[in-house]
């Protein structure tokens, strides 16, 4: 494994990545599910067999007639369905993927009961996934919703073929310094100040500054991308409870740091059993890269793919390299269970 340094410069940025996609992209199908006390937004690459043809709106079928294994992706603090926008249509031909909108973000409006924790976006998935019947699906999550991920397939290995992470963030006791602003998102008041502090920021300035702190080379965002990111980013500062969100979910992956016992993500990562991929990027500079390491010791038997390159977002940099580390790993579960049907 290589590595490469973090760079020292601080930002005022928020982690909000941007919308993406940042370079292909293609036609997406978008549906609003409703669950109790819950209503999540749901994106899939145009050309997937549609979910709940000819039902009322929100309505989900089964998985009965598919000739490809379902997948979901969950995306990061700030972040969005959008986010996988690259990377899902490269796997579209392997797996029947879907990516969510976790509660508040993205086009999804906030939960009925305010809940931000790591443990209420896991309940999020679950719920989606019990709902939709998809379950074990390829899981794949990003930054915080790399942490949910790890939470599902901890409590709910029955719903997870699968596990890949991309910069999940699991607890680190001394974090690097970039990543810093983001734990003080957590504190009360600050978001609400940092955005009142900003107010004059231009979209574009605000998304030149994420890119900064997300990518390990901004320079890969198309000047589309770019400007899909600014009028995104726009678009949710109009939101009424966009800082809220921020503030809540920072705080609840703050809080799941410091959870002792059974419910340490750490713990948690431990008695994960399905096959996992772990991505970390050597730019990171929101997830160090030197706990690549630690995480390929706690899932066991678990694969590494380091990209020296690629900073927080590495399916948005490198989509097409974490496409192959992915299929590397389908292929291997299906081996898996050739080789252990032959012995039974």
């Amino acid at each position: 494994m290589s590595s490469t340094e973090s760079p020292d410069t601080a930002t005022a940025a928020l982690p909000v990545p941007p919308a993406g996609p940042g370079r292909a992209g293609g036609a997406e199908t978008v549906r609003t599910v409703s669950l109790p006390g819950l209503t999540l937004t749901v994106r899939a690459p145009d050309g997937q067999p549609a979910r709940g043809d000819g039902a009322p709106d929100g309505a989900m079928s089964g998985g009965a007639g598919r000739d490809r294994e379902p997948a979901l992706y969950v995306h990061g603090l700030g972040g969005s369905s959008q986010n996988w926008s690259d990377l899902m249509p490269l796997l579209a031909d392997r797996v029947d993927g879907e990516a969510i909108d976790l509660p508040g973000f993205g086009q999804s409006p906030p939960p009925d009961d305010g809940n931000y924790s790591v443990s209420a976006q896991a309940r999020a998935v679950t719920r989606y996934l019990d709902a939709a019947g998809r379950g074990p699906v390829h899981l794949i999550g990003n930054s915080m919703g790399g942490a949910a991920s790890t939470r599902v397939a901890a409590v709910r290995p029955d719903l997870v073929r699968t596990l890949t992470l991309i910069s999940p963030a699991l607890p680190e006791l001394r974090p690097q310094r970039t990543a810093v602003p983001t734990a003080l998102l957590a504190v009360p008041g600050l978001a609400g100040l940092f955005g009142r502090l900003t107010h004059d920021w231009t979209p574009e300035r605000r998304t030149r500054e994420v890119l900064a702190l997300c990518y390990g080379d901004p320079g890969r965002v198309s000047p589309e991308g770019f400007n899909a990111a600014a009028d995104e980013y726009a678009r949710r500062l109009e939101l009424p409870y966009f800082w809220e969100v921020m503030e809540r979910s920072a705080r609840g992956l703050v809080n799941a740091y410091t959870l002792g016992g059974q419910h340490n993500l750490w713990r948690q990562a431990e008695r994960v059993l399905a096959p996992t991929l772990l991505v970390y990027g050597g730019r990171d500079r929101l997830v160090s890269f030197r706990m690549a390491r630690r995480a390929a010791a706690a899932f066991r038997g678990s694969r590494l793919l380091t990209l020296p390159e690629a900073g927080h977002v590495a399916m948005m940099e490198y989509p097409e390299t974490v496409a192959r580390a992915v299929r590397e790993l389908l292929d291997s579960e299906v081996t898996d269970v050739t080789a252990d049907a032959g012995r039974s």
